[in-house]
């Protein structure tokens, strides 16, 4: 059976997710492109022969939609997951879930209430290949027990002029977040977090330091404004070796007595097979499959913005804080 998924929004992640529905999911079809831009949804829409609209309460309800992915802005995931949890559809949410970990805890209620899982999140590292083969060194016990995960997110700029420090913390950060607990299978119970000065009125790198449960130290770079380009890397460090994400690039330029390589101007390039493993990931649940193994949870979003929120309090306090999650329930185990 075809699977007809709708995808709510039709911004830059929104027109990737409808591309990769159209063209790379085989047993699914792009059956809606929905954006309060009527005519930036109709455009998505027409380029991959799929009905244009500009409700998202309304394309979640229809009879002929049977799957959800929402790439619309922030504060509107947690509200269109409930939707999609009361029409019990599946839907594959970009990170994060809410930037409210409150709002995280209602989704994890009624989906609960429900009795079955119904939110995936669109925290698509864990289908990249270069942190794949990290976390299986680190589970064949080829780099021994792990001690410490550097994290570096480098962006060319940012995204608009009034972008902080909070902000990276609560918008950039919550991948390095999700990954620190999927990597080294460990919470997260303190931060800190700090910023250099720079000589102009652009946003300064945030450098944060986490303490796991397990004793062990994750640092996070966020640099909003590296000026060069898009550049993600992370180091896991072990008592017997390390292993590090390496920089893909398919050319070389050699000129003037240099040689050069060149970044990608974002992330999209860059996790391009994450996404679509994750796609279809999601396809795979949706068909009738288990709940992905590599999938983020809405227990996963709630974690993430829990970590987000102490970090802005880390930030503004200028002191180590501790982070403080519920007890996980049983139905997310």
């Amino acid at each position: 059976m075809t699977i007809r998924i709708a995808v709510i929004g039709a911004g830059i992640m929104g027109a990737d997710h409808a591309r990769i529905v159209a063209e790379d999911l085989p047993g699914a079809k792009l059956s809606v492109v929905c954006d309060m831009d009527a005519a930036r949804a109709q455009a998505i829409a027409d380029q991959y022969g799929a009905e244009a609209a500009t409700d998202p309460e309304g394309v979640i309800a229809r009879d002929d939609v049977d799957a959800v992915i929402v790439a619309s802005p922030d504060f509107t995931h947690a509200p269109l997951s409930l939707a999609c949890i009361k029409a019990g559809k599946k839907v594959m949410c970009e990170k994060p879930l809410s930037q409210s970990s409150a709002e995280c805890l209602d989704v994890m209620k009624a989906e609960e209430a429900a009795g079955s899982r119904h939110v995936m999140l669109g925290f698509m590292r864990r289908y990249d290949p270069a942190y794949i083969q990290m976390k299986r060194a680190l589970k064949d016990g080829t780099i021994g027990r792990a001690l410490m995960l550097h994290n570096w997110h480098r962006n060319g700029a940012t995204p608009a002029g009034d972008f902080t420090g909070a902000m990276a913390i609560t918008n950039s950060a919550p991948h390095e977040f999700d990954i620190l607990r999927y990597m080294l299978d460990s919470e997260a119970v303190s931060i800190t977090a700090t910023q250099p000065k720079r000589s102009d009125d652009k946003v300064a790198p945030v450098v944060m330091v986490v303490q796991t449960a397990d004793n062990q130290i994750v640092t996070i770079e966020v640099n909003n404004n590296a000026a060069y380009g898009y550049d993600v890397k992370a180091e896991l460090v072990g008592e017997t070796g390390s292993i590090a994400t390496n920089h893909v690039s398919y050319t070389r330029l050699d000129k003037d007595a240099t040689k050069s390589v060149g970044h990608d101007p974002d992330w999209r390039d860059r996790y391009a097979e994450a996404y679509r493993q994750q796609n279809r990931a999601f396809l795979a649940w949706v068909q009738g499959g288990d709940y992905p193994a590599l999938a983020s949870s809405s227990w996963d979003g709630y974690a993430a913005a829990v970590i987000a929120e102490t970090g802005v309090k880390a930030l503004e306090s200028g002191s180590r804080q501790d982070i403080t999650l519920i007890a996980k329930p049983e139905f997310y185990k």
